[in-house]
Formats: C-alpha cells, sequence, structure tokens
C-alpha cells in the first residue's frame, strides 16, 4: 500500500539527487544545515520517503519494526492471556526512556505472567535514555538494570510469548528460539516477502533487526495508519485486526512510546493525537504512519513516512527538524501543533547564559518521488 504522493507541490528549486562516481550510489540532499551566526557549520544529508532523497536506500529497521513484531504475541492470545492493557501493548511497541513510569508498566506485566525481569537480556549501555532519571540513579548510587534499556519493552514481547507457547525463556533472544522465529515471521509477513528472504543485522539490544529500502518502511507504516485499506486479496490484510489493536494502544499512550521528556516521538503524538503514530530507530531513522483525515489543502488518506539522515545524527537536531518540517510540507501539522512541536522545528544550541549560539536549518522541499527519480 503505497504512500499518498504529494502530486500537488511544486517547490522552487528543484535539485535532482547526484550519483556517487565511486559507488554509483544516490548521494541523498542536504537537508539540514547547523548554522552559527549566518556560518553553515555542518550539514546533514538524508531522505524522506515518499518525497524526496532515495527512496532505494536500504536501512537497518532498528527499533520501526517493533510494532509489527508484536503482532506474533496477540496473534497468539497474548492479550487474554496476560490480561494486557494499551499501556503495555504500547511499551510492548516502544523504545522507552527507562523513567519509572515506563518500569512500573514493564513490571505489573511480569508480575501477571509469572515471570522474572532478570530474565531480560537487553544489556544496559547507555541506559536509562531520561537525562533527569539517569542523574537520579547516578546520584543514589543505583546501577540501572536492563528494564531501564528503552528495548526492553521489545524484550518483553518474546519473552510473554515464550511463556506463553512454553518455549524455553533463557534463550528467548536467540534467533533460533522458537518466539524469535515467530516474531521474524510476523515482521516477514508485513513487508511481503518470506522469512526466509529477510536481510537481518543483529541490533544494538542483541536481538535480531532487519533492512529493507526506505519506501518499503514508509509502506509498512501506511499499512500500520490504516490496516483495513490493504487491497483485497492482498496477505496483509490477516494483519488488519493485531495492528489495529497495536496502532491504538500506541496513539492513547504516547509517553510511553517514548517518554515525558525530549522525545519527539511523544510530543508529535500529543500535538497531534490520533493523526500520527511516529516511530524512531538507531541512527537516525524515523517512521509515521499517517492516519487518514484533514490535511492543509484538503482531505487524504493514509500515507506513511520514512526518513533517514545520514551521519546517524548523534545530536537528534537533524531528524528533529527534517522530521517537522516534511510533516508541515506534507499538510499534517500547521498552526497549534505546529507551534507546539517549535523546539524541534528549529533545535537551538544554547551558550552557558542560555542565549542561542546555533540552529538546525532545514534546507528542502518536498516532491512527488516520480518526478525526482524519472
Amino acid at each position: 500500500m503505497p504512500a499518498q504522493p504529494l502530486t500537488d507541490r511544486r517547490p522552487a528549486a528543484r535539485r535532482r539527487p547526484a550519483r556517487s562516481p565511486e559507488t554509483g550510489r544516490t548521494v541523498p540532499p542536504v537537508l539540514v544545515r547547523q548554522v552559527r551566526n549566518g556560518i553553515t557549520e555542518s550539514e546533514h544529508r538524508g531522505s524522506v520517503v515518499e518525497v524526496v532523497g532515495d527512496p532505494d536506500r536500504v536501512v537497518t529497521l532498528r527499533s520501526t519494526v517493533k510494532p509489527f513484531g508484536l503482532v506474533a504475541l496477540i496473534e497468539a492470545g497474548g492479550i487474554d492471556a496476560f490480561d494486557l492493557s494499551p499501556a503495555e501493548l504500547a511499551i510492548m511497541a516502544s523504545s522507552h526512556s527507562g523513567e519509572d513510569l515506563h518500569v512500573r508498566t514493564i513490571q505489573a506485566m511480569y508480575r501477571r505472567a509469572g515471570v522474572s525481569q532478570t530474565l531480560l537480556a537487553c544489556g544496559t549501555e547507555g541506559m536509562p535514555l531520561d537525562e533527569l532519571t539517569a542523574a537520579r540513579l547516578a546520584r543514589d548510587g543505583e546501577r540501572p538494570s536492563p528494564i531501564r534499556h528503552m528495548c526492553s519493552g521489545q524484550h518483553s514481547a518474546l519473552i510473554l510469548l515464550a511463556r506463553l507457547r512454553d518455549w524455553p525463556l533463557e534463550t528467548y533472544w536467540q534467533e533460533s528460539n522458537p518466539a524469535h522465529v515467530a516474531y521474524r515471521d510476523a515482521v516477514a509477513r508485513t513487508y511481503g516477502v518470506r522469512p526466509d528472504t529477510l536481510r537481518t543485522a543483529i541490533d544494538g539490544c542483541g536481538v535480531l533487526t532487519y533492512a529493507f529500502p526506505l519506501r518499503e518502511v514508509a509502506r509498512a507504516y501506511a499499512l500500520l495508519a490504516e490496516p483495513e485499506a490493504a487491497p483485497s486479496g492482498d496477505s496483509r490484510r490477516s494483519l488488519a485486526p493485531a495492528l489495529t489493536i497495536i496502532r491504538d494502544a500506541m496513539i492513547a499512550n504516547p509517553e510511553l512510546v517514548a517518554g515525558t521528556r525530549d522525545r519527539l516521538d511523544t510530543s508529535a503524538m500529543k500535538a497531534l493525537p490520533g493523526r500520527v503514530v511516529s516511530k524512531a530507530g538507531m541512527e537516525a531513522l524515523r517512521a509515521i504512519a499517517i492516519l487518514p483525515g484533514q490535511r492543509v489543502g484538503g482531505v487524504a488518506g493514509p500515507s506513511g513516512m520514512a526518513l533517514k539522515i545520514e551521519d546517524g545524527d548523534g545530536r537528534n537536531r537533524a531528524s528533529w527538524a527534517a522530521t517537522v518540517e516534511a510533516l508541515r510540507q506534507a499538510g499534517v501539522v500547521d498552526g497549534q501543533p505546529l507551534r507546539m512541536l517549535a523546539r524541534y522545528h528549529r533545535p537551538a544550541t544554547l551558550d552557558p547564559h542560555g542565549r542561542v549560539g546555533a540552529e538546525a536549518v532545514v534546507d528542502f522541499d518536498l516532491a512527488p518521488v516520480g518526478e525526482l527519480f524519472a
């Protein structure tokens, strides 16, 4: 189900993507510049699919895969077996900040399932993401446990699936474990491929991740936006009941999808309630499900958007700025919601006195893929 083309947009400047003479690969355009007093200090190249850049750029899904793998637990009967709430489903599709809210939500699932959180094999490096929580733990001399890892929700989905099916619990994270196989099969179904053809890699939390072109990431999130809209006869229609539950759980619990502070995914979903599901992955990948509804200039059907910053964007500034600008140009956000996202739209670097020293400034125009790659 392709994302909706923006055929009514005609940017003033048309910049065709160049190709690298060394590799022959498309060189994505500059999306964001870091500007200090009119001086460009750095440039962030990237792609926004379906609308600008390289739609065939292959990326590892990282955490954007989580809503789709969760289908395996739901279809196995996990909601009834463990009395799972929408908040608990949301956190199993999340990359949470490791705040106390997230820990309590996961611990409640474990108590009802009769399993120990010591099973978690996601590690603790660099966690929790939330700086205030990390500072409090350090102050109190407490080392973060794996439950504060941003992927502990995803790992919990695998653990609960193994518990439900009486599969080995200690090895749930290994690719040969039946729970891992079922999770992988759900991802393959979402992307319309056979499981044995999946291109895989090891994610930072130790489980498998999968690689697809950006256009396929956008297409998968278009499916998440409106699962019932898959064409008649499309095998992915069988995913609709589970994906609808997951989508609605994420929309209803944005703070569990990411966090309460400095998380664009949460802020975007709160600024646009019921309109988007936003999900980031590491190395500056973000996928957005845009639900059908009113846009600037009219009404549009369900759509998916995928954005990738080439340099990994360790400070988040390019990914933040490009995401909000892409949504603005696509007509999804304007007015008060856009003002609510202003600090992400033009992220500022402050000096020790609170003065703006530099800003991330967007520098692209959306255009139909067909016009750029004809």
